[in-house]
């Protein structure tokens, strides 16, 4: 497991953050901090203790002859985007390029890839098409306290287990996601930066039509305060996870992840859960709560609208003059 944050040549951003605590599965303030909807790095779960000698080579010799989705950048961002909502934006142009490669394909790419372009991030379900020995690893897993944090938290399915390799310096830009999602790193260093749901004015999301929902429209490296102006507020909070800690990522916590330069390429594997069943509405709302309103008001009146294009000036109809002045 990692006893200590590889901090070297990491990036200074225009906001200030605090520690994410590192605690031990026996602190009894780890499971407070996951049933308020906290993060907490985990650093002796054992979560995928049977996984931590997993490197290129083994996973090669024994992952499979199937196809991976791999993804291309030709800088180091890879921005998630949706292929269906891309048509909905007629100047869109894809930040990164989906290729389905073998593992061999994928390793070759990744020790030939070049630092500014051409960089590569496999992102994969594993499912039933791995060999027997990842059956065996993935079986060997810490699934009592996972499934124990489930239940106890009324968390919903399991919805997947993504692994995730990519190259040293790959970013993945601030986003939120509407799952729960442990995240357990297996090798090299990831740095998290968070801002809770309340920071949500402050990251200026993509409209829920856009290919790019759910990601910020903020570039971390060169803010524009003109355009983005709250985002001079923002305040996160930040750690760095190596192999053998798992890190508790809420839904609705905004996440901006870096594979740490300089020290090798990252193997992770995530646990998403579904959201719980909702129950008693008790006022006032979380800022998860008002976050998910907003979504679907938007979803709403995108649909009610059926066109795109419509809907900033129909926006700014409903609000301007009359919520964001006061009323004399």
């Amino acid at each position: 497991m990692a006893k200590e944050n590889k901090n070297c040549n990491l990036k200074e951003y225009s906001f200030a953050t605090e520690e994410i605590p590192r605690l031990s599965i026996n602190n009894p303030e780890t499971d407070k901090r996951i049933a308020d909807g906290l993060p907490v790095v985990i650093t002796d779960s054992g979560l995928v203790q049977s996984a931590l000698h997993w490197d290129l080579d083994y996973l090669q010799e024994n992952i499979g002859d199937g196809k991976f989705t791999v993804y291309k950048s030709n800088n180091k961002r890879f921005q998630y985007f949706d292929d269906k909502k891309v048509d909905s934006c007629k100047d869109f142009q894809k930040p990164m390029e989906h290729m389905d490669l073998t593992f061999s394909e994928f390793v070759s790419k990744l020790k030939t890839a070049k630092a500014g372009k051409d960089r590569v991030y496999l992102q994969q379900a594993l499912n039933e098409g791995v060999g027997k020995r990842i059956v065996t690893d993935f079986l060997g897993f810490n699934w009592s306290w996972v499934t124990e944090q489930q239940k106890k938290n009324k968390f919903g399915a399991l919805t997947s287990n993504l692994l995730l390799i990519g190259m040293e310096g790959n970013v993945t830009p601030a986003h939120y996601d509407e799952q729960e999602n442990f995240f357990a790193q297996i090798r090299g260093y990831k740095r998290f930066i968070m801002f809770h749901p309340d920071q949500f004015k402050c990251m200026y999301p993509y409209p829920t039509y856009h290919p790019c929902d759910r990601q910020s429209q903020v570039d971390f490296d060169n803010p524009d305060f003109k355009r983005f102006p709250k985002f001079k507020d923002a305040k996160g909070y930040e750690t760095v996870v190596g192999p053998g800690d798992v890190l508790f990522l809420p839904m609705y916590w905004w996440h901006h992840v870096e594979s740490v330069p300089e020290q090798g390429h990252t193997i992770s594997v995530t646990f998403w859960y579904k959201a719980g069943p909702i129950g008693n509405i008790n006022y006032p709302l979380s800022p998860q709560q008002k976050v998910s309103m907003m979504r679907n008001l938007e979803k709403m009146i995108h649909q009610a609208l059926n066109n795109a294009d419509e809907v900033p000036e129909f926006m700014q109809n409903m609000v301007l003059g009359r919520y964001t002045d006061p009323p004399s």
